[in-house]
């Protein structure tokens, strides 16, 4: 056990952190277990794509896996998803308005200097 002050709370810390980080890992794991799963079957395949997804981002978030690695998971994940006869889950995008012209408006003439 640590003497000093502050070792005693990065010990807290970490063992705080280490939990967090079992629980993201632990939920990862479900989600892309339950999405295998649903590959097999062939049910709910978008759905349980987008909370792996989902998943693999919010631990990529936390720095428990790379950027890089999280996206080649993904990626394969959706590779997955579309052999499986599945598209990626998106959400649908309204349609954006068509952008209005800006108006230009005329500056104030600039008055020259006074003559005296």
């Amino acid at each position: 056990m640590p003497i000093i002050k502050s070792a005693k709370k990065r010990v807290r810390l970490a063992k705080k952190a280490t939990a967090r980080n079992a629980r993201v890992k632990r939920s990862l794991r479900i989600a892309v277990k339950a999405f295998q799963t649903s590959v097999s079957s062939k049910k709910n395949v978008s759905e349980s794509l987008a909370a792996a997804n989902s998943a693999i981002d919010k631990a990529s978030k936390k720095n428990l896996m790379s950027k890089k690695k999280a996206a080649r998971r993904k990626s394969r994940l959706n590779a997955a998803a579309k052999k499986a006869g599945v598209g990626r889950a998106t959400t649908k995008k309204a349609p954006k308005a068509p952008a209005k012209k800006a108006v230009a408006k005329k500056s104030p003439a600039k008055k020259g200097p006074k003559a005296s």
